[in-house]
């Protein structure tokens, strides 16, 4: 299993419409609005590392109103 946190940026005022559109994506763990330089932050639970890729580029960046994401994988 492959656990990894994506913080996303997004367009302002998209965040709350936004964080609806992520929580129903398949492989999102959990997805919340924070406070500090990203508005969501989204814990995703995958197979394999491939699909954190397909996770953040196909998904989560393909969604409008994301303008930027940064992607840290766990290594525990």
């Amino acid at each position: 299993m492959v656990h990894a946190f994506i913080m996303v940026k997004t367009a302002a005022g998209k965040s709350e419409g936004l964080l609806e559109s992520i929580r129903g994506l398949g492989s999102v763990a959990e997805a919340h609005i924070v406070a500090g330089n990203y508005d969501i932050i989204v814990e995703v639970d995958t197979e394999e590392v491939y699909d954190i890729l397909k996770a953040v580029s196909t998904d989560i960046q393909g969604l409008e109103g994301v303008t930027d994401t940064k992607t840290y994988i766990a290594m525990d």
